[in-house]
């Protein structure tokens, strides 16, 4: 799908956030080649952020608890910039770029997407990496560590904000409903 250089007279200082597909796996190394030939080219006025949208995950592997970052959109970075001819065919001839999202022409960001993905990538200090839990509602867990080790049973509730899995397990044939910490149970 080919887009359409947009027009000599487009104003400078008219900057929207447009999104851009882009090589899966690669979006780092492509957001930090974007920004090097904005820098030689000296379109710093026109193009002024590229991002790659990630979130903080906290997940257990190996019995160690990892924190690591997460893309939010694999495939797509997010690039605040005017639409000028000169801008748009250095974005569009960076290696590693596909195309705009849009149809004929690209379509910016809606403002409410804009704040959410700044919202997203704003660092707080009171701020917690989310935890990955690997459950669903419904599925078989066998409990790995605590009072009620190698015990199976089914998740009841998930609440992903305490990192807590309401698990029923049966205990002298009557169902009993538990909760544990997410990384205390692994899916059967």
């Amino acid at each position: 799908m080919m887009t359409e250089a947009p027009s000599e007279n487009a104003p400078a200082t008219d900057k929207k956030w447009y999104v851009v597909r882009v090589q899966s796996g690669r979006e780092e190394q492509v957001a930090a080649a974007l920004k090097r030939r904005v820098q030689s080219a000296g379109l710093q006025n026109e193009i002024t952020d590229v991002i790659v949208p990630m979130e903080k995950v906290t997940e257990i592997r190996s019995q160690r608890k990892i924190v690591r970052d997460k893309k939010l959109y694999p495939g797509y970075i997010m690039i605040e910039m005017s639409q000028t001819k000169d801008a748009w065919f250095l974005v569009r001839e960076t290696p590693g770029i596909g195309d705009f999202l849009g149809l004929k022409e690209p379509i910016p960001m809606a403002e409410h997407e804009v704040q959410k993905m700044k919202a997203a990538q704003a660092p707080d200090e009171g701020d917690k990496p989310k935890i990955k839990i690997d459950f669903q509602k419904g599925d078989a867990v066998r409990i790995k560590e605590g009072a009620f080790e190698n015990f199976d049973g089914i998740v009841e509730e998930i609440n992903p904000q305490k990192g807590i899995v309401s698990v029923t397990i049966t205990i002298f044939g009557r169902p009993t409903k538990v909760d544990l910490e997410y990384w205390q149970v692994e899916k059967i």
